[in-house]
């Protein structure tokens, strides 16, 4: 709720004030929420598209015209679900729902051998810490180190 107003000078023949009340609706969660719950997220980048912004806002204020005729609620929770009811269909055919990425593995079998490599070689490093095995561990560390980089990139 951005703006809530009451008019007194309004004459509806009763003892109530006429209240107007300005709503800005929020369409994405945010990105923990969404994978938390599973929640949907909208394509908000159609927003970008003026054909797409208009078609939007044509459902909306349609839909938004049949809740003004139903308004005879007065527990104000009831009127947030009707609002948010006619939302999100909105949304979801105008929009669109946005995909997230699925991203590849890269970390398998193979980087694990890397890894216990490097763990046997710092192991005899400790053990006996002569150049050779100083020459050894630097180079398995090498190996370990480049090995998931390029599993990565090659993804």
């Amino acid at each position: 709720m951005l703006d809530v107003r009451s008019f007194s000078g309004v004459d509806c023949d009763s003892d109530h004030l006429l209240v107007v009340a300005k709503v800005r609706e929020r369409l994405a969660v945010s990105k923990q929420a969404a994978q938390k719950f599973g929640g949907e997220r909208f394509n908000l980048r159609k927003f970008n598209e003026l054909e797409v912004m208009k078609q939007y806002q044509m459902k909306i204020s349609k839909r938004s015209a049949a809740l003004e005729n139903l308004s005879d609620s007065k527990d104000i929770n009831r009127a947030w679900e009707n609002i948010k009811e006619n939302i999100k269909p909105s949304a979801k055919e105008n929009l669109g729902l946005y995909k997230m990425k699925q991203h590849k593995q890269w970390f398998g079998e193979e980087c694990l051998g890397f890894l216990d490599h490097r763990k046997q070689a710092h192991m005899q490093w400790v053990q006996d810490s002569s150049q050779s095995n100083v020459d050894s561990l630097k180079n398995v560390r090498h190996a370990a180190s480049r090995h998931p980089r390029k599993k990565r990139r090659n993804i």
